[in-house]
């Protein structure tokens, strides 16, 4: 495990990082504090794991799931990285958690059934960069229309793709009685 810590190293981010490698093993890659931003990396296959733990343990709490979004390092193996940020209401501790996924098999756990408010994150990283949470219970898109082809945040998307028409009706109105 690579740690990069500055000497004013925040001291709860040593506690955490040292109390998951205790319990999950080896799945912290990395940790991170600069500027009060207290980050960590962890495998992909540990996340829906960890971040439950992080939000049921009493130590931590991190009852609110304030986002959830992807970056594309287009060229690096694995291309995508998959960021959550959560707050302690009860601490008052922000944490930003970070998965990479390979885009070859783009599948990561959904949070979803953990924070009701993934189901809007994880449709908008699918729909965005298509990114498949497993066992999210409407994975669909909710930016674009089904049709749409492809998926536009990706750094490979052709800026001049044209996509097919859809035409939209008038909704049926009831018959008056």
């Amino acid at each position: 495990m690579d740690k990069k810590l500055p000497s004013e190293a925040s001291k709860f981010l040593l506690t955490m990082t040292s109390r998951l490698t205790k319990l999950f093993g080896d799945v912290v890659r990395y940790y991170n504090a600069f500027r009060g931003d207290e980050t960590i990396f962890i495998d992909r296959h540990a996340w829906l794991e960890v971040l439950k733990f992080l939000k049921e343990d009493q130590a931590f709490a991190f009852n609110y799931l304030v986002d959830i979004t992807c970056v594309d390092y287009m060229g690096q193996k694995p291309r995508f990285e998959i960021v959550a940020h959560l707050l302690s209401f009860s601490t008052m501790n922000r944490l930003r958690m970070k998965a990479r996924v390979p885009e070859d098999d783009p599948t990561i756990e959904s949070l979803s059934h953990l924070w009701r408010g993934a189901n809007w994150f994880e449709r908008e990283v699918y729909d965005m960069f298509g990114i498949v949470f497993k066992n999210h219970p409407d994975l669909r898109r909710v930016l674009l229309y089904e049709e749409f082809v492809g998926h536009p945040l990706r750094k490979d998307y052709p800026l001049k793709k044209s996509q097919p028409l859809v035409f939209l009706t008038a909704p049926e109105r009831p018959e008056d009685e």
